[in-house]
């Protein structure tokens, strides 16, 4: 059974969502601010996920970020009552695992937990998103059976969506995610140019991408179709 720190001074929601997981057959821990949260975490060293609001009563969500992941090394997801552009872009940079703007259905925010979990225990070798195989032992990507012949950054670009569904890319951390010492760095001017080329192999319709989806003002993201 999957154990979940909810982080977060809104008693109704945090009692509310704790509710809700444990209905869902989850064990449930919870604390109100950032000086009870790392004391929690101390003492539950079996946790899988933490679930992190950013406007805590003592320090933010941002500053806590790295004292719980020195803690416990686990995935984590901001809770936010902002959808500014500033705020999710922080977040993802300082490497939340998702993020999930209030007010929210709880089913979505299981969805978005489930998701996660699922990627962190995935020890298969094969990622499938729609109709793409990617096989990770041989670094290929299939699309109905037939090898897309992909280029290594064009492979570690598409690799870096398929195993982070949900998350938001900012062009800034692809492009720090897919540079490598050995080859020629991506700049960003180039990197529309790799997209454009990714999702000419892979998609059905690359003028309406289903699988590399645009998220206007931030960067783009793995489309509705992961499996």
């Amino acid at each position: 059974m999957e154990k979940v720190l909810i982080i977060e001074d809104d008693r109704s929601i945090r009692e509310g969502l704790k509710y809700y997981l444990e209905q869902e057959n989850y064990l449930v821990i919870d604390s109100k601010d950032a000086f009870n949260a790392t004391r929690v975490l101390h003492n539950n060293l079996d946790t899988s996920i933490i679930l992190l609001d950013i406007n805590l009563p003592d320090i933010n969500g941002f500053d806590l970020f790295p004292k719980l992941k020195e803690i416990l090394n686990i995935p984590i997801i901001f809770l936010t009552a902002s959808d500014l552009e500033v705020s999710i872009v922080r977040g993802l940079d300082m490497g939340a695992d998702d993020y999930i703007t209030k007010p929210f259905k709880a089913r979505e925010l299981l969805s978005r937990i489930k998701t996660v979990l699922r990627r962190v225990n995935n020890n298969s070798n094969v990622i499938n998103i729609y109709n793409i195989t990617i096989d990770l032992n041989q670094a290929k990507v299939l699309k109905n059976g037939k090898d897309l012949m992909l280029t290594a950054l064009e492979y570690k670009i598409l690799l870096n969506f398929a195993l982070n569904p949900n998350v938001v890319f900012t062009r800034e951390k692809i492009l720090a995610d897919v540079w490598d010492v050995e080859e020629e760095y991506v700049f960003d001017n180039t990197l529309t140019v790799y997209i454009k080329r990714v999702r000419e192999k892979i998609e059905d319709d690359p003028t309406n991408p289903k699988i590399i989806v645009t998220v206007r003002g931030i960067g783009y993201k793995l489309g509705d179709y992961h499996a």
